[in-house]
């Protein structure tokens, strides 16, 4: 109750799929306290919608009809103050062990695989929500 009675959690959705988009737009929309603010399908539009709503959390694709996630996520980190300083979750296909360990150089959080992690996501996002 306390989280819905302060300022929700600000959520963009970087994701390039337009029906998980829709779809995690929608289930996070569901969760109390959380307020999706943005989405973008590619790198550009991701950053700047970032740059725009000085969002709590990123959750970043890595693979996006532009450019990379990864592209996101080291802009993130280069430029904080530009970018209100989120924080960043990985949600993606892609999890071999290269991948989540330049995410964890570039400030990642957590990072959720696609496949069988949606439960996890929102249950990362619902507890951020809760603390915020």
């Amino acid at each position: 109750m306390a989280a819905s009675a302060s300022r929700p959690l600000r959520v963009v959705l970087i994701e390039d799929s337009p029906i998980l988009c829709a779809m995690l737009r929608d289930m996070l929309g569901e969760l109390d306290g959380v307020e999706v603010v943005a989405d973008a399908d590619d790198e550009q539009g991701a950053l700047a919608e970032l740059e725009q709503h000085w969002a709590d959390i990123a959750i970043v694709d890595l693979e996006l009809r532009q450019g990379s996630g990864l592209g996101v996520l080291s802009r993130l980190q280069a430029e904080p103050e530009r970018y209100g300083r989120p924080r960043a979750v990985v949600f993606s296909n892609h999890g071999h062990s290269t991948l989540r360990t330049r995410c964890g150089v570039l400030g990642v959080e957590h990072f959720f695989d696609k496949s069988f992690q949606m439960d996890e996501l929102l249950e990362f996002i619902q507890a951020a929500a809760s603390r915020h």
